[in-house]
């Protein structure tokens, strides 16, 4: 029987109660909230030949930077692939076995060609809206919600996520006052949506205005902390209104309390994590042995080989750590990947290793070296895929590195390098 979801989109192998699951699964993912993941994995037990809650489990895997991750949706999607489809589920389908097979272009193209035939898929523009991010399509990442936006009305499911994503898309793309005007339609439509708070703390830190970004942030925290997949991340944001007003031991305190709590090795926290650190060390914080955790964590990502941005904030916590050995490690990763065909190899050909081996010359105090390998970064620096504020962290240092060159005198003394201390 054939079915449709909640915006009128043809669904294969469905049933109510499965459909129902279905819809609240996409409800959590779409607003950034946590318990999708088992009621995706409920809707596809309630009807195995479901397609669509295949691909929202393949989906919920794929976005990521840990490769085991998105791997791990590998089964999913050849459990799918042998279930009857329509056109459009086909098309979920082949962009998210391209995603396995690590052509992000082809999945994004193949999801633009989706959009265009069913502009209403949430899923399928999440899902691009996602890869564009991780690849730094800034054009797309604005683009693509622009155009399917006419089909949309606030009456539709999902209509605040659109809407959300359309104000990162303008923020990422510097329409910061459209932007704020976007997520705060998308939170008047749905309060509860920790998307659109990530996007106003972006419009924060881009518009410079951190008094604004810590009063939001903490008086919304019950909307975007609790029960939500942006939790910590939040409060990294919070943490960088903290820097930006020289709060350097406010920002500390949060990444003791909030960022790195429950230590782990799962990608994304450790990336904020070491950024945060970073940052907090070039304000001349001593740090201590949370360099260390951070270097004894990433290592199980050394061999990963698969995303340059992640590459970069293991090589920050093995410089922050001083730790000659797994940095070296990293290194002839990033040699040896370097030369393959691969999205990896082009992005570590273009940005990782330079980017890398800059971090590595300012962690010996060769600012020379480190300034003329990071000063080539910034037309490319996109490429690496995050946001503005996640990447500012390579002028920050390129900043810092400057600093010293022009005042050696007052460059700390070697062994205390590990705070990473830059005046």
């Amino acid at each position: 029987m054939t079915r449709t979801d909640a915006r009128g989109c043809h669904v294969s192998g469905a049933t109510a109660a499965a459909l129902d699951l279905y819809e609240r699964a996409l409800a959590a993912a779409s607003s950034w909230r946590v318990g999708a993941e088992p009621l995706a994995a409920a809707a596809q037990r309630e009807a195995p030949q479901f397609v669509m809650a295949h691909v929202l489990q393949a989906s919920l895997l794929i976005g990521g930077r840990d490769p085991r991750r998105v791997r791990s949706a590998r089964p999913i999607l050849a459990r799918a692939a042998l279930l009857p489809a329509n056109d459009i589920e086909r098309m979920h389908l082949a962009a998210l076995f391209a995603v396995l097979g690590d052509d992000y272009e082809r999945a994004k193209a193949q999801l633009g060609e989706l959009l265009t035939r069913q502009p209403r898929d949430l899923l399928a523009l999440q899902v691009a809206h996602s890869l564009d991010y991780t690849t730094g399509d800034r054009a797309r990442l604005l683009g693509r919600v622009d155009a399917v936006l006419p089909a949309w009305s606030s009456d539709l499911p999902g209509h605040h996520a659109v809407l959300a994503m359309h104000a990162f898309g303008l923020e990422e793309n510097d329409e910061l006052d459209h932007a704020e005007a976007r997520a705060r339609a998308a939170l008047a439509s749905n309060p509860a949506d920790a998307r659109a708070h990530h996007v106003m703390a972006h419009v924060f830190e881009a518009g410079g205005r951190s008094d604004a970004g810590v009063a939001w942030m903490n008086e919304h925290a019950s909307a975007w902390q609790p029960g939500t997949t942006v939790a910590t991340h939040g409060w990294w944001h919070v943490a960088l209104f903290h820097l930006a007003r020289d709060e350097a031991g406010q920002a500390l305190a949060l990444y003791d309390r909030r960022v790195r709590r429950t230590p782990g090795n799962d990608v994304a926290d450790l990336i904020d994590a070491t950024s945060l650190l970073w940052r907090i060390a070039l304000q001349g914080l001593d740090v201590g042995a949370r360099w260390a955790e951070l270097a004894a964590a990433w290592e199980a990502h050394i061999d990963d080989a698969f995303c340059s941005f992640t590459d970069f904030h293991a090589m920050l916590a093995f410089v922050g750590a001083r730790d000659d050995v797994r940095a070296r490690r990293l290194e002839l990763v990033l040699e040896r990947s370097q030369s393959q065909s691969t999205r990896h190899g082009e992005t570590t050909r273009r940005l990782g290793l330079r980017a890398c081996r800059a971090l590595m010359a300012y962690g010996r105090g060769d600012d020379a070296l480190a300034i003329t390998l990071l000063a080539g970064l910034p037309m490319l620096a996109h490429r690496f895929g995050g946001s503005h504020a996640q990447r500012d962290v390579l002028h920050l240092t390129l900043q810092h590195a400057i600093g010293r060159l022009r005042r050696p005198t007052r460059r700390p003394p070697a062994a205390r390098w590990s705070t990473v201390a830059a005046t």
